[in-house]
């Protein structure tokens, strides 16, 4: 994982003033005028240790950065697959960061609605599903919540992105904030090798309506169809061709 020149002389000694998110980057503002971007890659994890019994948890083999806190703390960034990055830049010069070139928006700010959603798939002649996916979209919609949305508002993921209007534009743009949500009070979704912080693992995948479970019974009362599978986009998409239209 590249990381940025004498990074470690650049960021020892600092104090984080704040953390926030842009997409899938966490930014971590220094107190110096610069902030720490941080992607996670395909499957990185930030984990938090206490380095007064460094004994019970000595390093692992991806521990690539590790950051010691004054208050006895470490936090490592575990990356095995070494997709993950960290970048230092100007607090000032974050939002036009070439990373951020071109996203959409939040979808869990307050300004983000059905009207909102549906500008962003006007002329979009592309499946919903993958609408969902590209970050241009909107961001932070991964493949599990993109189905779940999908589902709980009765949108087919085969629907064409430019013709979620209106009312349908509202249902989603509400069960996708819904989704998002329950996630993160559930802590994720632990499929692999996702955890939490403190290793926790999360339960998310505990509500599933469609994802993956291909051959159940939807879970819609009375409705008596089975969950399907298609591959969109080189994604596996759940759904229910009854309930979903």
């Amino acid at each position: 994982m590249p990381l940025p020149t004498k990074f470690a002389q650049r960021v020892e000694g600092r104090s984080v003033r704040a953390i926030d998110r842009r997409a899938k980057y966490l930014l971590l503002r220094l107190d110096d005028g610069n902030t720490l971007i941080a992607h996670l890659g395909m499957s990185g994890r930030m984990t938090l240790h206490d380095a007064r019994s460094a004994a019970e948890h000595p390093l692992e083999r991806h521990d690539h950065v590790v950051f010691d806190m004054d208050d006895g703390w470490q936090v490592r960034f575990n990356d095995a697959r070494r997709f993950g990055l960290m970048l230092l830049v100007p607090t000032a010069g974050v939002d036009s960061h070439k990373a951020f070139k071109g996203l959409g928006p939040e979808p869990l700010d307050e300004a983000f609605d059905g009207a909102a959603l549906a500008a962003r798939l006007e002329g979009r002649h592309t499946p919903i599903k993958a609408a969902l996916l590209d970050q241009k979209t909107l961001v932070g919609v991964g493949n599990i919540y993109a189905c779940e949305a999908l589902y709980m508002s009765g949108i087919s993921p085969r629907r064409s992105a430019h013709t979620v209007q209106g009312d349908r534009a509202g249902r989603l743009a509400t069960a996708i904030k819904q989704v998002l949500l329950r996630s993160i009070d559930d802590g994720g979704s632990t499929l692999r090798d996702h955890v939490q912080p403190g290793g926790e693992l999360g339960y998310f995948q505990t509500r599933f309506k469609v994802y993956d479970r291909a051959g159940a019974p939807c879970p819609t009362a009375d409705c008596g169809h089975l969950v399907k599978r298609l591959v969109q986009s080189g994604r596996s998409t759940f759904y229910c061709a009854r309930c979903q239209r």
